[in-house]
C-alpha cells in the first residue's frame, strides 16, 4: 500500500508537469533529435491577433483578447495533417501580453474575457496528438518597459520568473525559442540581460530543453554563439548555406504576416508544393529543421485555406526518419565578451581598417593588417584591473584572410606570459583553457597565407 501511494504521488506530479523524470541527454543528442523532427508549426497567436499590427499599442487593454471558439486541438490536428512533428506557441510577444496563468503581471489572459490558460490548452492538445511542444518567449517587452537602456535588476528577475513558470508548470518542453534579444531592432544586449544567467537557469529547470535565440544571425554561421540551434528567419533575408553542418532552424509564415490579418481568409496562402520542394526537403538536407508559421484568427481557429494547404503538404511529404548524423560542434558560446569595446593597440593597420574594429561587436567590420607588416599583433586592455578568463575566440572576416600560426599571451604581475600556440586555420578559432588572471591579452601572428583580417577578437570567462 505504501509503494502504491508513492507511485500515485509521483504519477500525479509527472501528469501535472511539476517534475521531469527524463534522464539528462548530451547536447549533441538533443541537437540531433531536434534536427530529426524536420518540420513543425509556429503559432503566432497573442494580443496582436486582435489588432491590425504585429506590434500593437503596448497598453492595448486585455479585454480585446476575446476568442469566441478557440480550439487548440484544431491546431494540433492541422499540424498532424501536414506530418509536422511539433508546435511552438508565442507565449508572450514584444508587446508583453502573457497567454498563460502567470503570477508575474496582471497583463495576462486570465484578466481577459477568455479567462483561461492558452498555453495549458495548447500543450495538452499537441501532446494528445503525439506532437512535441516548444514555446516562444520575447525578451523585449514594451508593455513592461523592458527596453534598451532601461533594464533594471527587477526586469531580469521578471524574465527569470516568467521563464521559470513556463518551464515548471507545463511538463517537458523540447525547446524554448527566445526573441527580442541582441537584435538590431530590440537593442537589448546579452550584457544588459546576461545570457549566461538565463541559459544556465533554463538548463537547471529542464536539462533536456534546448535554448534557441532567433537573433543569432549576426554571428558567424560556423559556430553557435548564444544559442543551441542556429536560426534563420527567411523573411528577414536570412538563408542557410548548402554547406551548413550545424543544427539549424529556418522559419517562414504560410501567410504574408506572422499574426493574423483580416485579409487572410480570402488571400491565397503559399504553395504547398513550394513549401515542400523549396523549404522542407532542401533544408532538411542541410541539417535544418523547418518551422512554418500558421496564424489562428480572432476566433482562435486556423482559417480554411490554411487548413487545406496543410493537408496538401501532408500528402506530398512525410518524415521518413533521421536526416543524417550532424557533425560534432563546439559547445555554444554563452558568456559575455569582456573584451568588447575595450582599449586596443595593434601593429600598423591597412588604411581605415584600424584596430578599434577588432572588438566593436560587429562581424562585418574588421581590423586589417598593413601588407608590409611581417609579424602583426593585436593587444587588448581589459578594464578594472586583472580579470579572470578561460576562453578566446578569434573570428576572421569572411573570405579575406587565413591566419595559420599564432600565439596568445596575457599580462599578469607586470609581465607577459604565454597562454597557447594556435594552428587553427578555420574562420572561427575557439580556444578554451584553464582559467587565468590578467589585465591585458595579445595575439601574435607568426604565419599567414593572406593579409590578416580579423572581424572580432573576443575574451570570455565561462562558468
Amino acid at each position: 500500500m505504501k509503494l502504491q501511494k508513492v507511485l500515485l504521488f509521483t504519477s500525479l506530479f509527472v501528469f501535472f508537469g511539476y517534475v521531469s523524470v527524463a534522464q539528462p541527454k548530451s547536447l549533441e543528442q538533443l541537437q540531433q533529435e531536434f534536427v530529426d523532427l524536420q518540420f513543425g508549426m509556429f503559432i503566432h497567436y497573442n494580443i496582436p491577433t486582435y489588432t491590425s499590427e504585429d506590434w500593437p499599442d503596448p497598453d492595448a487593454p486585455s479585454t480585446i483578447f476575446n476568442p469566441g471558439k478557440l480550439d487548440c486541438s484544431q491546431w494540433a490536428k492541422a499540424a498532424k495533417s501536414a506530418n509536422m512533428s511539433y508546435g511552438c506557441l508565442t507565449t508572450k510577444h514584444h508587446s508583453g501580453f502573457c497567454i498563460w496563468d502567470t503570477k508575474t503581471t496582471g497583463y495576462n489572459v486570465m484578466n481577459s474575457p477568455y479567462g483561461k490558460d492558452v498555453v495549458k490548452e495548447y500543450v495538452e492538445a499537441f501532446r494528445n496528438e503525439g506532437l512535441k511542444v516548444m514555446l516562444y518567449y520575447s525578451i523585449l517587452d514594451t508593455h513592461h518597459r523592458l527596453r534598451p537602456n532601461m533594464i533594471k535588476s527587477d526586469h531580469i528577475n521578471f524574465i527569470k520568473s516568467q521563464i521559470t513558470e513556463l518551464l515548471t508548470n507545463y511538463g517537458e518542453i523540447t525547446a524554448l525559442i527566445i526573441d527580442g534579444w541582441d537584435a538590431p531592432w530590440s537593442r537589448i544586449s546579452y550584457d544588459e540581460i546576461p545570457f549566461e544567467d538565463v541559459y544556465l537557469m533554463v538548463k537547471s529547470l529542464q536539462p533536456n530543453c534546448l535554448l534557441m535565440d532567433l537573433n543569432a544571425a549576426k554571428y558567424p554561421a560556423e559556430v553557435l554563439f548564444y544559442t543551441d540551434i542556429k536560426s534563420y528567419e527567411q523573411g528577414a533575408g536570412q538563408h542557410i548555406s548548402n554547406a551548413n553542418k550545424l543544427p539549424a532552424l529556418s522559419c517562414y509564415p504560410i501567410q504574408d504576416n506572422w499574426f493574423w490579418k483580416e485579409s487572410f481568409p480570402k488571400k491565397p496562402v503559399k504553395s504547398p508544393e513550394e513549401i515542400v520542394t523549396k523549404n522542407i526537403i532542401p533544408l532538411n538536407e542541410t541539417y535544418c529543421n523547418f518551422i512554418l508559421n500558421v496564424a489562428p484568427n480572432r476566433d482562435g481557429l486556423i482559417d480554411d485555406n490554411a487548413l487545406e494547404a496543410l493537408k496538401k503538404i501532408g500528402k506530398l511529404w512525410k518524415n521518413k526518419g533521421s536526416v543524417g548524423k550532424i557533425s560534432p560542434a563546439e559547445r555554444p558560446i554563452i558568456s559575455s565578451n569582456i573584451a568588447k569595446k575595450k582599449p586596443v593597440e595593434s601593429s600598423w593597420s591597412y588604411d581605415m581598417n584600424i584596430m578599434d574594429f577588432v572588438n566593436d561587436d560587429k562581424f562585418n567590420s574588421s581590423w586589417i593588417s598593413h601588407p608590409s607588416v611581417e609579424k602583426p599583433w593585436i593587444e587588448i586592455t581589459l578594464s578594472g584591473g586583472d580579470r579572470e578568463f578561460n576562453m578566446v575566440v578569434i573570428t576572421e572576416l569572411e573570405g579575406r584572410s587565413r591566419i595559420e600560426k599564432y600565439r596568445l599571451e596575457y599580462f599578469s604581475n607586470n609581465e607577459w606570459r604565454p597562454l597557447l600556440t594556435g594552428t587553427n586555420t578555420g574562420k572561427v578559432k575557439i580556444h578554451r583553457f584553464n582559467k587565468v588572471w590578467g589585465n591585458k591579452i595579445r595575439l601574435l601572428i607568426d604565419e599567414f597565407s593572406n593579409t590578416p583580417c580579423i572581424a572580432e577578437f573576443g575574451v570570455y570567462h565561462e562558468r
